[in-house]
């Protein structure tokens, strides 16, 4: 588009005269891709929030240590970044005191934490305090406080403690959901003791995977021992993490590190501020991924949901009516992209919580009413009793490689089924599939089998050129397994 100059009418005259017309030539803004980005400044941030940050430091009673001690400054090392150490490793003199004596108070670790409320509740990892006698928290204005462990939850990595003090400058806990892949966050905490030291970089990823509750931030900014327990800011001066874990092979910062999302963190500190503890809800199953071929040739479609291996005997999930085999494909309404979802969604539903599961079960769905239970210890898989001897059945199942012979009362009575057939040979395909004699078959292309009748009448009907899906169990666990033709 061309737009005339307003000027003075002899302006436009002389031009005139010179055979010259001006014009002003409007262009289009650039694209904001190819706009200049500054680096982000930090400094109104680390104003903002740096009051808020508070070393921890934890101390222990100890026994005399022998050879092979530890030196103190390492432990954070051992403990928590890469390098195993056994809990009873002892402790190092410190060479300015020779031999601790019995009982006597040693620096134990190093962390950091923040703020939660004025009134003087601080967030942290759990691994800072644990097995601490005492834990001191030291503010930036340099005061100490002694401080009482309120509660440590050991799954989440979460831990919340008190001091008495009040009108102490709290954070601002940020919305997860805002958070996105390549934004810019800040790190503040005490690595290697060094206290209020700040570090920047961006988020490298959402939703990792690294434990049973917890899809972890991943973050490029620098965390090494002691930046345990301490936030992770985005550029709006929000809490959205705490500093947990670093990849690592030598201890030190290798430029991957972890932090615990804050909703997930607020939602444990809540729980620890009201009654010490964590509960979190079970159904009662062992569950594993669902491969892509697996998901294929039963019908699934895309590999997603969360396999039940095992059901446990008189859990919320047997009394559902959920069976080895079953596909957990949505938990009340919501959907189950990987397994590693379903342990979240129903360890943060209240014990006593009526939910639906969604199962696939040999092409179909069905909708299950489940009653939610709490999290106690996991009771041992049974292992099966040696079963008693019958003469194999062979038959077209050699095609595959299989001798199977049908369950004795006794045996269907062990593994709490109705029937299947007993794999007392694997050969050929079965056998670079991973049945093995002694595994029961429930289940083939889809077709529940009980007896070694049914297993021949479904095998006659399958396509011998492509692989057949097989489902069965090993012990108390399920599992597919796809048996492919002979080339």
């Amino acid at each position: 588009m061309l737009e005339l100059n307003r000027k003075p009418l002899h302006s436009y005259l002389l031009a005139g005269l010179l055979g010259v017309v001006t014009a002003t030539v409007v262009l289009p803004a650039a694209p904001a891709w190819a706009q200049v980005r500054t680096l982000p400044d930090f400094t109104d941030l680390v104003d903002q929030v740096g009051p808020s940050v508070v070393n921890i430091r934890t101390i222990e009673k100890v026994k005399a240590s022998g050879a092979g001690s530890v030196d103190e400054q390492m432990l954070e090392f051992f403990r928590r970044f890469g390098i195993p150490v056994p809990p009873n490793m002892p402790r190092a003199p410190r060479p300015d005191r020779g031999q601790p004596q019995p009982d006597e108070e040693q620096p134990r670790g190093v962390g950091s934490g923040f703020i939660l409320t004025g009134d003087g509740f601080v967030m942290t990892n759990a691994h800072v305090v644990e097995g601490a006698d005492e834990v001191i928290v030291t503010l930036t204005d340099k005061r100490e406080f002694k401080a009482k462990i309120i509660g440590a939850d050991k799954r989440s990595d979460v831990a919340v403690v008190k001091i008495e003090a009040s009108g102490l400058p709290a954070v601002k806990i940020g919305d997860i959901n805002r958070l996105k892949v390549g934004e810019w966050v800040m790190a503040i905490g005490s690595p290697f003791g060094l206290e209020n030291t700040v570090t920047a970089g961006i988020v490298s990823a959402k939703q990792r995977d690294t434990g049973d509750y917890l899809p972890f931030i991943q973050t490029d900014v620098a965390i090494n021992p002691g930046n345990s327990g301490g936030p992770l800011i985005n550029m709006r001066g929000e809490v959205v993490g705490i500093n947990s874990q670093i990849y690592s092979r030598s201890g030190g910062f290798q430029g991957i590190s972890f932090s615990i999302p804050i909703d997930e963190a607020t939602r444990v500190s809540d729980q620890l501020r009201s009654s010490g503890r964590v509960t979190r809800g079970r159904i009662g199953v062992q569950i594993d991924q669902v491969s892509k071929e697996v998901a294929e040739s039963i019908g699934l479609g895309s590999p997603r949901g969360a396999l039940v291996r095992g059901v446990e005997a008189g859990a919320p999930a047997e009394k559902a009516g959920i069976e080895a085999g079953d596909i957990i494909i949505k938990f009340d309404g919501k959907q189950i992209e990987k397994s590693s979802d379903l342990p979240r969604m129903v360890g943060n539903v209240k014990p006593g919580t009526r939910a639906v599961v969604t199962v696939f079960r040999r092409g179909g769905t069905k909708d299950l009413p489940v009653i939610i239970a709490e999290v106690e210890a996991e009771k041992p898989v049974r292992k099966a009793s040696s079963p008693e001897t019958k003469p194999p059945i062979a038959g077209p199942a050699q095609a595959l490689g299989l001798v199977v012979s049908d369950l004795t009362d006794a045996q269907k009575k062990e593994l709490k089924i109705k029937g299947g057939v007993r794999v007392d040979s694997a050969e050929a395909g079965a056998a670079r599939a991973g049945l093995r004699e002694g595994d029961v078959i429930v289940a083939i292309a889809n077709s529940e089998i009980t007896t070694v009748k049914e297993f021949e009448a479904a095998l006659a009907k399958i396509d011998k050129s492509k692989p057949v899906n097989v489902l069965f169990r090993r012990g108390e666990l399920a599992q597919f397994v796809l048996i492919r033709p002979a080339r």
